[in-house]
């Protein structure tokens, strides 16, 4: 503002910039206000759905350990239909199916897996529930299932562990060659040690039947046939009869 101008001339300068800006100031005011309130709410808003989603995944552990699986199953919902945005449902799914184990309800704790499995849940969950998956249909003498569910997954971190169930799987179906194959991964992938028993799985891999190759049917050795046997001529000829010497 120039210095030169009056004292009266600069009020008269802000009275008429206010009149034509002001409205703008006080509504940019108001809406930055709002957002950062807005902003705020949504943080405690969600600060405070973490504590009670928590505080309801506690709830569900304290009934299971107590085996209180009517209890639990409330949680579980609780959860699932009020925390959908956090990572205790994918924990509550597979708390339950623990625990519908230990009940001998092995169906639906593969539901429980399953639907797990089949989620947007964080990759780590996914590939747990599917190795608990996995294990439960073998158990359920669904060997191929398992196989199904295991073969094209690609996972460093679980690799040794899904190979060795696929050995399991392999056997129980008669695969034999591929059973061994599945083994020997595991015991030459060096992040197995730790996540995998690798002297049960040698015990595994020795203790299924020698394999041998089969030969194919294009390479096999032609058999030689035996020679036929020469038929004997009799001669038409009678043989001379021998002379009585008197």
């Amino acid at each position: 503002m120039d210095d030169l101008l009056s004292e009266e001339e600069q009020i008269d300068q802000i009275r008429s910039w206010w009149a034509e800006y002001g409205a703008y100031v006080i509504g940019g005011i108001v809406i930055g206000g709002g957002f950062l309130f807005g902003v705020n709410s949504y943080q405690a808003n969600k600060l405070q759905a973490q504590i009670d989603a928590s505080a309801s995944y506690e709830a569900l552990l304290d009934s299971a350990n107590a085996g209180n699986l009517d209890a639990a199953e409330t949680a579980a919902d609780t959860i699932a239909s009020s925390y959908a945005g956090t990572t205790y449902v994918a924990q509550s799914q597979l708390a339950m199916a623990r625990l519908y184990m230990d009940k001998n309800r092995d169906q639906d704790a593969a539901d429980s897996l399953r639907a797990l499995v089949d989620s947007e849940a964080g990759s780590e969950f996914r590939h747990v529930a599917r190795l608990r998956l996995t294990r439960i249909l073998l158990y359920q003498d669904k060997a191929q299932e398992a196989v199904d569910l295991l073969e094209g997954q690609d996972s460093t971190a679980f690799a040794a562990a899904y190979a060795e169930v696929l050995g399991d799987a392999y056997h129980a179906l008669g695969r034999d060659a591929e059973a061994i194959s599945a083994y020997q991964q595991v015991l030459t992938d060096p992040m197995s040690e730790g996540t995998v028993d690798q002297q049960l799985v040698q015990w595994k891999a020795l203790d299924l039947p020698e394999v041998v190759p089969e030969i194919a049917a294009t390479d096999a050795v032609p058999e030689t046939p035996e020679p036929e046997a020469e038929a004997t001529v009799e001669s038409s000829e009678p043989e001379p009869e021998s002379e009585t010497v008197e």
